[in-house]
């Protein structure tokens, strides 16, 4: 699944062949295909506000990190001698207590929710785009300068323009939104009625409701791995790019600013927080790691094949973030949290990428509202479908949020990094911890290296969480 907020229960009904078959290789796809999703669109604005080698740093220790607490998760399964854990939840309640489990599924509650509210903004991006370009397509209207014609009316919630008119000349399928809050002129009826910033938002919630309020999953399940094409293309459609625009990085010294050099980019910049937020996101697998393990042939080569799995995420996401980063060809402010929003409305590659990203989401945001609804209501009234009406309720509730977020605050880079940042302290690092001391104190192993080491991790991730708010309004 190319989201990574997918609770362990449902993996496995989804991902996992049949018990004590699944080889290595599959093992690793199905870890890297887990936590391979939304983060990649937001990766090279990530390392935008890490600087360049700060970013790169950050993914690498970030990576580290989670790899090591998802390796205790793994290993808590082995704790209790003759017990059986379905989850790491279970694992939790065993050595801590029934409120330690509440804390693990309600921060994947929040996980699901946050990816439900990103994946409600990038849907109402792509339809939008799509409808544009397909629009100006049927009804050109005829211009000499791309970024002065329709297109840019188009965008009533930014004003996409050139860095400078050279960039224009030189790279006609970059553009840089240099006002997030602007709105421009509407000059049709079309314009007008078209919005990203309203109309679209609330239009996608009516084939989604449709589809979100199916009593089964499963047909969603069987298409699921077209994820997988879209992650392909993405990286076809960002090499191609690439390879078009150069290179264009020039470090920056202590006497440049980025008004000097286009291809300016910081070494290292203090808004890095967002970086860590987001990475922490891209790395989440805890909660579905003993899941995609369980039915290994080879049980014993679970640690290696994890470490495998986190070797290639990291490699995925640094390449994908580095490649994009030093090849825009435009200021590196201009960069966005959702690159595609960086190439021109009439990229007829980007029109397809907006296709393919589409129909796949499509497919993943009823499994994960599924999900939520399954164990929000499981919970509250013992049943994952107690009344047609207690399911229409809650899809409203949510579908309400999502489309707020998406009007007035449609920022995934943001969301990312406090569903990560939140997601990361609780679940992938703080519950690991405590756990391992917890059984080592019980087995009277644990030393002072161990309680210091692990305690500093948890203060780590608090620092990531807290570290989220202290940059609300610094990120670009």
């Amino acid at each position: 699944m190319p989201d990574h907020v997918v609770p362990k229960d449902f993996m496995i009904h989804i991902l996992l062949p049949v018990r004590g078959k699944q080889s290595s290789v599959i093992t690793i796809f199905a870890l890297w295909n887990t936590m391979m999703g939304t983060s990649l669109l937001s990766m090279p604005w990530a390392i935008l506000q890490a600087g360049f080698a700060c970013g790169i740093a950050l993914l690498v220790f970030m990576a580290l990190i989670m790899f090591y607490t998802s390796y205790l998760v793994l290993k808590s399964t082995k704790l209790a001698p003759g017990k059986q854990f379905n989850d790491f939840s279970d694992v939790c309640a065993h050595f801590l207590g029934k409120h330690s489990r509440k804390l693990a599924v309600g921060s994947s509650l929040a996980t699901l929710f946050g990816g439900c509210i990103v994946y409600w903004i990038l849907l109402s991006n792509f339809l939008y785009h799509i409808v544009v370009f397909i629009k100006n397509e049927v009804d050109p209207i005829p211009s000499t300068n791309h970024t002065n014609s329709s297109f840019l009316n188009m965008y009533s919630s930014s004003a996409y323009l050139d860095s400078s008119s050279n960039s224009s000349d030189l790279y006609p399928d970059a553009v840089c939104s240099l006002n997030d809050n602007s709105t421009e002129a509407a000059h049709g009826a079309f314009e007008k009625f078209w919005t990203l910033d309203l109309s679209v938002p609330l239009i996608l919630a009516v084939p989604l409701f449709a589809l979100v309020n199916f009593k089964s999953a499963t047909i969603f399940t069987k298409v699921n791995s077209f994820g997988v094409l879209s992650v392909v293309f993405l990286y076809i459609f960002t090499i191609v790019k690439a390879v078009g625009w150069g290179v264009h990085l020039d470090l920056g010294t202590a006497t440049q600013s980025p008004t000097d050099d286009p291809s300016y980019a910081a070494v290292f910049e203090w808004t890095f927080p967002a970086l860590t937020g987001v990475s922490a996101l891209a790395y989440f697998v805890q909660n579905c790691v003993i899941t995609i393990t369980r039915n290994q042939k080879h049980p014993e080569h679970n640690i290696r094949d994890l470490a495998i799995a986190y070797c290639l995420v990291a490699v995925s996401y640094i390449f994908f973030g580095v490649l994009v980063y030093m090849m825009f060809p435009l200021a590196k402010s201009c960069i966005k949290d959702n690159f595609l929003n960086n190439i021109a409305p009439d990229d007829v590659l980007a029109f397809v990428a907006h296709i393919m990203l589409l129909m796949q989401m499509t497919c993943v945001f009823p499994l994960l509202t599924y999900i939520l609804r399954a164990q929000v209501l499981t919970d509250l009234f013992g049943s994952e479908w107690p009344s047609w009406k207690h399911v229409v309720i809650l899809n409203l509730v949510v579908f309400a949020v999502c489309i707020v977020f998406a009007i007035f605050l449609p920022h995934i880079g943001r969301i990312i990094g406090f569903v990560g940042a939140f997601c990361g302290l609780a679940y992938a690092i703080a519950l690991p911890c405590i756990v391992h001391m917890r059984v080592q104190y019980l087995n009277e192993k644990l030393t002072w290296t161990s309680l210091i080491l692990h305690s500093l991790l948890i203060l780590l991730g608090s620092a990531n969480f807290i570290s989220q708010f202290v940059i609300i309004g610094k990120t670009s």
